[in-house]
This record gives structure tokens, sequence and C-alpha cells, in this order.
């Protein structure tokens, strides 16, 4: 029955996933919304929308209604669900009605902030909405045992937030989360670029400079990268060559606040759980753990074993898919 679908979604700063329990992850786009002003009318979602960042007349506004994990435009935030469910809809074949959804939310996310994620997925007509904390999903889509009593660390960055969850026996022992995360970088390299060399450069260019130059390594082979941007002093463009050991030097202060995160929870571990964390060490995942060098850094600052989880870009929407079946267990034992 078309009114049984059962979908998860990653609902992320900076991109949203949806996982269909069929057929994995069917959808995986930036989480962006272009809209005339004058009509407040949505002129392209997704990929479509993040083409236009930067690039649009006055009347047409690319707006990221997602910041810090969260929900910063509620409206927005709704409207962008209800075009990329119905794109869901396309790719699955059939109607998405009254579906059963599992949505994550930063485990450091407030009442309020979860009630206007859970809101905006009711106003699609979802029939149930149960909510997830980040950790446990990435958790979950990272193959770990979450459901035995062995400490499983997980440390997932993202966009707008960086989130460190021990899980053991399915529920959290102890996390924390940061807003610090792969966006904070991007304005890191905007603002040295502008304070170093007086040219200003995009959002889309600072997060290509980190994916190309971006190193968590001090000591790493140095690159070079060309970029584009606007001399503010003649306001002309202008290409100039740039340097990774100066981006890292850029992005050290975000890389030292996701460490003491990940130091943090492991402070407040049960002593119980420590040895399995020395065996087993800690999982990586999102977007912000593929920068480069990040996996070898992290390993030695804190001296365990550090994974990459298996699709560190999927990982969250893997584990609130698979949430599902969970939640459907729950439900049949509770009836």
């Amino acid at each position: 029955m078309f009114s049984n679908a059962e979908i998860g979604i990653d609902l992320g700063t900076a991109n949203i996933l949806v996982y269909s329990k069929t057929k994995g992850v069917v959808l995986n786009e930036p989480s962006v919304v272009a809209i005339d002003i004058n009509t407040k009318q949505v002129v392209a979602v997704g990929i479509e929308a993040k083409e236009m960042v930067g690039k649009t007349p006055k009347n047409i506004v690319p707006i990221r209604p997602l910041k810090d994990g969260v929900i910063a435009d509620y409206d927005v935030t709704a409207q962008l669900l209800k075009e990329l469910l119905k794109k869901v809809s396309k790719k699955l074949g059939m109607s998405m009605r009254k579906p059963t959804v599992v949505v994550c939310t930063p485990s450091g996310s407030t009442t309020v902030e979860r009630r206007a994620i859970h809101n905006a997925v009711t106003s699609y007509g979802a029939k149930l909405v149960h909510l997830i904390e980040e950790p446990v999903a990435a958790a979950i889509g990272a193959d770990l045992p979450v459901d035995e009593p062995i400490a499983n660390v997980v440390v997932d960055i993202g966009g707008g937030t960086s989130e460190v969850g021990i899980i053991s026996f399915g529920g959290i022992v102890s996390c924390n989360s940061v807003r610090t995360a792969g966006d904070k970088m991007d304005e890191e390299i905007i603002q040295h670029i502008r304070k170093k060399y007086n040219i200003l450069i995009g959002e889309r260019t600072a997060e290509n400079i980190k994916m190309e130059v971006g190193y968590a390594t001090p000591t790493h082979k140095e690159k070079m990268m060309d970029i584009r941007g606007r001399d503010m002093v003649t306001g002309l463009p202008k290409t100039m060559e740039i340097t990774s050991t100066e981006i890292y030097n850029a992005i050290k202060e975000s890389l030292d606040q996701i460490l003491e995160t990940i130091r943090a929870t492991l402070e407040e571990c049960p002593p119980e759980l420590s040895g399995d964390i020395v065996d087993n060490g800690i999982v990586l995942s999102g977007g912000g753990s593929l920068l480069n060098g990040m996996q070898e850094w992290l390993a030695e600052e804190i001296s365990v074993p550090v994974h990459m989880a298996p699709n560190p870009l999927e990982s969250v929407a893997i584990g609130t898919g698979r949430a599902l079946k969970m939640i459907g267990k729950l439900q049949k034992a509770a009836k």
C-alpha cells in the first residue's frame, strides 16, 4: 500500500538525504531553496538552487533554511521538504501519502527546535514522525553494534554541527554537540583570504578550497591552488595562488574545537566502557570527516584507533532508515 511508505530523513545543514526502506538512499541534495522575493514562490530547490548561489538577480534569493543542524526558517524548510519529497515520490514511482518518517536531530537541540522539525515533517502529511538523535543514527548507519553492551563512539562532523556520542545498549551514554563544522571552516577560509589578500570569495569557492587544499594535519606535503575572487581595493576580478599550509592555519581553530568536544565526551565515559574505546576506537562520519588527514590527526591527538564509516556522507541517512525497522519492532512489542 502507498500509505505505508516508510522513509528516513537526514535533515542536514548542508544536505538533505532521504532513505527509503525498499531502495536505500533515494535522494541526496543540498539544503538550499531559491525564492523569488516578489512573489514568494519557490524557483528551485536542492542542486538547482545551489547552482544559483552567488549568481542570481536581485529578486531571486537562495536561502539555506537550516542552520547549525536545526530549522532557522520554518516556512522555507516546510517548502523545501515538500518539493524534495515530491522528487522522492517520482523516483520511487509511488505516492507518498501519509508516510512513517524517522528524522534525526542534533543531540544538543532544544525542545523548541525538535518541535519545529517534528511540525515541518508533519505539515507534509506524515502519519507518524519519530525523532532520533544524530549520533545514534550515525552509529547505526556506520554498522556499529549499538544494541550491545559495549562502547560505540561516533564522531559525526556535518555542515552545521559536530556530534560526538558514546552509545551502548541502544542509548546514549555520553554526548556533546558543538556548532562548529564544515560551514564554520568555510567561513574561516573566507575571512582569512579577505584579511590577508583583500580578496572577496564566495561560499562555494571556500568549500572547494577546503576540499582541495584543506588539511587537518600541520605537517603534510604542501599543495598550491589558484583561486578567483573580487579585489576589494580595485573592485575587479583577480586570480591568485594560495597554499595548503595557510588554509590549515585558517581552519585550525575549528579543528581544535572539534577535538575539545571529543575529549570532553571521552572524559564523561564510565570507566567500564573506557576499555572498549581503547580496543575499538572511534568511528568518523559526516562530510567534514573527509577533510584531508582528519583520520591520522585525530588518531595522533587522542591515542585511540580512528576508523572511517563505510559511507561517511550517508551514514546518518542510512541509520535513520534502519531505525525504521527497530521502531517497528518496538511498536509490535508495545502492542
